[in-house]
């Protein structure tokens, strides 16, 4: 079950987009922590800003337009599928893009182009669905 708590914001792509992101996401889990217990060690909060970072980054990088960032709270992995009894982060990226990322295989050899690798390697969960007016990249990543 969801708790109820999330937060969304809009960035459009300017210089500083990416930080900013970083920074709302480290809020989110500050305020989790103090207003409904949730339990977040360092290391995962340091997961929690790679992600984020990750995922705007790629929005901001081949979307032309504007990006939606959403931070959501599942109790105790349910919603994620999971049953870990552990809570779950929901991180959310929609944009303007239509084309759906794929994975690459890893490749040592590859210069750039591994930040969905990390990504998927660091959620327990994660589904792309192409939208109207774009898509949805939605990643579930375990806290505490």
């Amino acid at each position: 079950m969801t708790i109820p708590f999330s937060a969304s914001a809009t960035y459009d792509g300017a210089p500083g987009t990416i930080g900013e992101a970083r920074d709302f996401a480290a809020d989110f889990l500050v305020r989790a922590e103090a207003l409904h217990g949730v339990t977040v060690s360092p290391r995962t909060s340091g997961t929690v800003k790679l992600v984020v970072s990750e995922l705007v980054t790629n929005a901001v990088k081949y979307a032309p337009g504007p990006c939606l960032l959403d931070v959501a709270i599942d109790r105790d992995g349910s919603d994620a599928g999971a049953g870990t009894g552990r809570d779950t982060l929901r991180i959310t990226v929609w944009d303007t893009d239509s084309s759906l990322p794929q994975p690459g295989a890893p490749d040592p050899e590859r210069i750039g182009g591994h930040g969905l690798e990390l990504v998927l390697a660091l959620c327990s969960k994660y589904d792309i669905q192409r939208l109207a007016g774009g898509k949805r990249v939605r990643v579930h990543l375990p806290l505490g």
